[in-house]
């Protein structure tokens, strides 16, 4: 357990735009976290990405020094300058051991939510495990967290009331929008057609708009978002060249540098000096800062909608403590998963060396006795060589967990 250790930036301890430094840009995660996880000799590495938190979850010997932690920021990204590396080593949280697990288990629960109570984190979490699986980063011990983390998420949402009527990052902006008196005819530009961009058109077309316009780097998925709104495609490239006007922008991209620079603002918006509202749900926000210095512009931002999210908060805070109580109950249980697992995987060896065992008796020990018998004969002792060889296989494995069972019992 003590091998488990989280480097956490939330909204509770940074300004979320600061968060945005912590990024890595989808095309780059394979390069940027195997050097990573090589730099700083870690085991096993997990990052999650989120528009109110960066999380990395290590497996490793290291104690979290700051030693430690200076080596794992320079090595995350060389180009930090120092008051970037100040800023990080100041800002992050970490966790180890059973804090790590229960910080883990509160995070997939939507407890240390900017959002409590929010179902989508289950799925980022899950998201950023296969991503991280597939690159060769993660290994047996964060996938027996991981999918502990989901049962563990899945008991809290059923068997609390945190996540009753849910709310979420996009249901707060859109409940900001709608406080505008947005008009039904409005013209969207939506930029990016990931999760967040999809839940958010889910939404608008839900309550009647109509006007859409889609970009995404990817053509294919730009069409696909588009055709379930009625709308236009393009790719992200096209849009610096796009003349049409808008009213709305919705925005979250995976990029790390912002995608709407003050050039392309200026093309988009062309003589039209009406404001604007522009839903940037990025994290580090695709909308340049410079464009709010220039232009008329009514900005919903994840950092802005903190004060709402913390009115939510205080409407669930009667459930925490039911959550708390699953959570620090499966923290035993997965204790004893790792118990069980060291026995699995010191009991692997055990069939090989029982089958080397059965063919030195076979071809050398009792080679000349077994060249003596007859056919039947032959059969009948391979059947009682068959029948030992599985037992004594699986009666050690089962004495080992029953023994961690009865220990688990008497604690």
């Amino acid at each position: 357990m003590n091998r488990i250790k989280i480097i956490a930036f939330t909204h509770k301890t940074t300004d979320i735009n600061d968060i945005g430094k912590l990024h890595i840009d989808e095309i780059q995660l394979n390069s940027r976290l195997n050097a990573l996880k090589k730099d700083i000799d870690a085991d096993e590495l997990f990052y999650l990405s989120t528009c109110n938190r960066v999380e990395f979850m290590l497996v490793t010997e290291k104690a979290l020094d700051k030693a430690f932690l200076l080596h794992f920021f320079t090595s995350f990204n060389p180009s930090f300058s120092h008051e970037d590396l100040s800023w990080a080593m100041e800002n992050a949280r970490v966790f180890e051991g059973d804090e790590a697990l229960q910080h883990l288990y509160s995070v997939a629960s939507s407890i240390d939510s900017l959002v409590v109570g929010e179902r989508e984190i289950i799925t980022q979490v899950r998201n950023a495990y296969e991503k991280c699986n597939d690159l060769g980063l993660t290994g047996d011990l964060i996938r027996l967290a991981i999918k502990s983390t989901i049962e563990v998420a899945k008991e809290v949402y059923t068997h609390t009331n945190i996540a009753r009527n849910p709310v979420s990052v996009v249901s707060l902006a859109y409940r900001k929008l709608r406080s505008l008196n947005v008009k039904l005819d409005a013209r969207f530009l939506i930029i990016g057609s990931g999760v967040t961009n999809t839940n958010m058109a889910k939404y608008l077309k839900k309550h009647k708009f109509a006007n859409f316009t889609v970009f995404n780097r990817t053509l294919e998925n730009a069409q696909k978002l588009a055709s379930e709104l009625n709308g236009k495609a393009y790719p992200l490239s096209e849009l610096e060249n796009y003349k049409e006007g808008f009213d709305i922008i919705v925005t979250c991209t995976g990029a790390a540098e912002s995608v709407i620079t003050p050039s392309i603002y200026k093309n988009l918006v062309g003589n039209d000096k009406s404001k604007k509202v522009v839903i940037d749900l990025a994290i580090p926000n695709d909308l340049d800062a410079e464009i709010l210095n220039n232009y008329d512009v009514n900005l919903i931002a994840v950092n802005n909608l903190q004060e709402v999210a913390k009115e939510n908060l205080l409407a669930r805070e009667q459930e925490m403590e039911a959550c708390r109580i699953i959570i620090n109950k499966n923290i035993e249980t997965f204790r004893q998963t790792i118990k069980t697992r060291k026995v699995e995987l010191a009991m692997s060896e055990v069939p090989k060396k029982v089958k080397e065992i059965r063919d030195m008796a076979m071809n050398e020990v009792f080679f000349k006795e077994l060249s003596s018998m007859d056919a039947q004969s032959k059969e009948v002792l391979e059947k009682i060589v068959s029948y030992m060889e599985k037992k004594y296989i699986s009666v050690p494995m089962k004495m080992a967990k029953d023994i961690l069972i009865e220990d688990a019992k008497t604690k």
